[in-house]
């Protein structure tokens, strides 16, 4: 897969791991995905739902030439979450 969808499938995966689906339930995170939905926190089904249009937007031969947006959101999000512990090493 495209790095670009890396980090959303990275906090899927964290998201399911750490839902009550998986931890008070003992479901696998595959099944909790598709078949237990609803069960899920809303930051999970909105993780899922961003993974599927990183991945659809990779298909999409319209999008190509643009990038993919929504995995470049998520890029900016990693950026700036690893930024405050190396801005340190940038000023000196």
């Amino acid at each position: 897969m495209s790095s670009s969808c890396e980090a959303l499938l990275n906090a899927l995966k964290t998201c399911l791991l750490e839902s009550d689906c998986v931890q008070k339930h003992g479901r696998l995170p595959s099944e909790c995905l598709k078949q237990h939905i609803n069960e899920l926190p809303e930051a999970c089904q909105n993780l899922r739902n961003a993974t599927f249009e990183c991945k659809r937007n990779m298909l999409d031969m319209r999008k190509r030439f643009r990038g993919n947006t929504v995995g470049m959101d998520a890029e900016k999000l990693r950026a700036q979450q690893a930024a405050p512990s190396s801005s340190p090493a940038a000023s000196g």
